[in-house]
């Protein structure tokens, strides 16, 4: 895997965030565990900025603000939510002020809650707070050794309503529709309807929308953002075009508050160069951040990104088709890894198919790069376990499969993935069940049934044996037994050594021995990261004295 991505978490403090500090422990993306939520989703910090800008709770079902904001995510940063998950990183929605007003896409009235559709890439959506709030929710993660990677939208803009004006046609099309049958109709297009597509392929300079002037001049701030956009084209030499205005406005995220990465929207739907474009800024970015905040960066980790390319599959290697005979690969273009779609069908298959599948293809054809594996997502209508009937299964598939993991908010405690009053991809972002996480509320039926917060307990437990050792993700998988599944994952990378055995589907009659023969020796004492139980290798085995379904064994102090 990546040695660049490979680093020691130095556990640096965050500003006036106070936190004891965290100890040394190995990183690298291609292990990560990235915690998405929709900002709006999450949790209610200030009740206070719930409606701005007019807006009204007249929203179709789950289709309004529900008030989540930067505030409530900062609350659960710092109360260790995400450190007891293991979580490594946190993406949050796009920050960027949105449309004002709601629009009808065909399911009823609709606001811009989850952030994609754009108004002014330069301010920050008043729904979700303020600098002063986003400043604090960075520097608190940092501060607990979590980092936290920025949504970018270079695609579109937000609907045209009557309070949101359509942009001049130098800055967008409105037309045609996508077809997607080739990479004209997949780029040169709109995705829906009334979703102004921004003219990443333009050559001519053009000037500044009209009613971003208006807007600034009425701000206040109209000289301080011309004067930075003159002192950028003049720095770098860039045209005065769309996708250079874009990428500066998406850069100064980076620079002014220390996102650590970024996660690219709708990336097949834009010109392939723009990404390089894009993410070369985006690191240079982060170095001037680093080296303005020493003491509030975690550590030296290179700027990292991730794409969202529409179905694809780590089958696809490093080739995706966009039909009409174009492959493109976009780790060429500056990506870091990028989002597996195949997981949610591939999680479906034998545990040993999908691991020894995924890190065959993690150290062969994708040598050097990785994968965000996840089993649901915000618009994502087929998730592996819509009724959360599999809530246990889901997170040992998703968190010990080879690649990086991503949790959907929510899916650690079985939130609802299909409320009945909602449709379309509404269903997918009901608000996050910390009610039912307090009173542990069952989730299925009969003998079936788990409470929510044990399936949290079980994620947990997972999240941070994956956090404590690399060779979890990135590793390379071997099956040591079949009958009960018992494999080793081992990493020798950059000076970090690191190797585990894991078993799945042990009996619940009693204590089971487990082959650990080739890993541990006969002698050795090994801890079991499930029970919190250790006992002494014999016979190339162990028996722990607790039983339980799951062992997560290692020779390590964690």
């Amino acid at each position: 895997m990546k040695l660049r991505a490979l680093v020691l978490s130095l556990g640096l403090l965050a500003g006036a965030v106070k936190a004891a500090p965290l100890p040394v422990k190995p990183f690298s993306w291609d292990n990560a565990t990235i915690y998405f939520l929709l900002t709006d989703r999450f949790n209610n910090g200030n009740p206070a900025n719930d409606h701005a800008y007019g807006r009204k709770s007249d929203g179709a079902p789950l289709r309004g603000y529900l008030g989540g904001d930067f505030a409530g995510v900062t609350a659960k940063i710092r109360e260790g939510y995400f450190n007891e998950l293991g979580v490594d990183a946190i993406w949050i929605t796009p920050p960027v002020e949105q449309i004002h007003a709601g629009t009808d896409e065909g399911s009823g009235k609709s606001y811009a809650f989850h952030g994609y559709w754009a108004r002014d890439f330069t301010a920050i959506d008043a729904n979700l707070g303020s600098a002063a709030d986003l400043h604090a929710l960075v520097d608190s993660a940092h501060a607990k050794g979590i980092r936290v990677i920025l949504d970018v939208v270079m695609n579109h803009t937000g609907p045209v309503t009557a309070q949101d004006p359509l942009w001049p046609a130098a800055w967008v099309r409105t037309g045609p529709a996508c077809t997607y049958q080739d990479a004209a109709s997949t780029i040169d297009c709109t995705l829906v309807k009334n979703l102004p597509d921004i003219r990443t392929d333009a050559v001519k300079a053009v000037p500044l929308p009209p009613a971003l002037v208006v807007k600034w001049k009425r701000e206040g701030r109209y000289a301080k953002e011309k004067g930075e956009l003159d002192a950028f084209f003049k720095r770098t030499g860039y045209p005065r075009t769309p996708r250079y205005y874009l990428i500066k406005w998406h850069a100064d995220w980076i620079r002014t508050y220390g996102f650590d990465g970024l996660r690219a929207d709708t990336v097949k739907h834009v010109e392939a160069g723009v990404w390089k474009d894009l993410n070369k800024v985006a690191a240079s970015a982060f170095e001037d951040w680093k080296r303005a905040h020493p003491k509030e960066r975690i550590d030296d980790a290179a700027f990292y990104a991730t794409a969202e390319v529409y179905n694809y599959s780590i089958a696809n290697g490093r080739q995706f088709d966009l039909g009409g005979g174009t492959l493109v690969d976009y780790f060429d273009q500056g990506f870091d890894s990028m989002i597996n779609f195949g997981m949610k069908t591939d999680a479906k298959q034998a545990y040993e198919t999908l691991f020894a599948s995924y890190s065959h293809a993690l150290h062969g054809p994708l040598q050097g790069r990785s994968v965000l594996n996840y089993l649901s997502s915000h618009d994502d209508g087929e998730p592996f376990d819509a009724a959360r009937t599999r809530a246990i299964d889901a997170g040992t598939r998703l968190l010990l499969a080879p690649g990086a993991a991503q949790i959907y908010y929510g899916d650690e405690s079985a939130r609802l993935l299909d409320v009945p009053a909602a449709s379309g991809d509404a269903k997918l972002r009901s608000f996050m069940n910390w009610d039912e996480l307090a009173t542990n509320a069952p989730r299925g039926q009969g003998a079936a049934s788990v409470g929510v917060a044990d399936v949290r307990a079980h994620w947990a437990k997972l999240g941070r044996f994956r956090q404590d050792h690399l060779a979890v993700g990135a590793g390379v998988h071997q099956m040591l037994q079949a009958s009960p599944y018992v494999f080793k994952r081992t990493y020798d990378e950059g000076g970090v050594r690191d190797r585990v055995v894991v078993a799945l589907g042990l009996p619940a009659s009693g204590p089971t021995a487990i082959a650990v023969h080739g890993v541990f020796s006969d002698g050795q004492i090994v801890r079991d990261a499930y029970t919190g139980t250790s006992a002494v290798v014999a016979n190339g085995a162990v028996t722990f004295a607790v039983a339980a379904p799951v062992a997560l064994i290692s020779d390590s102090p964690h």
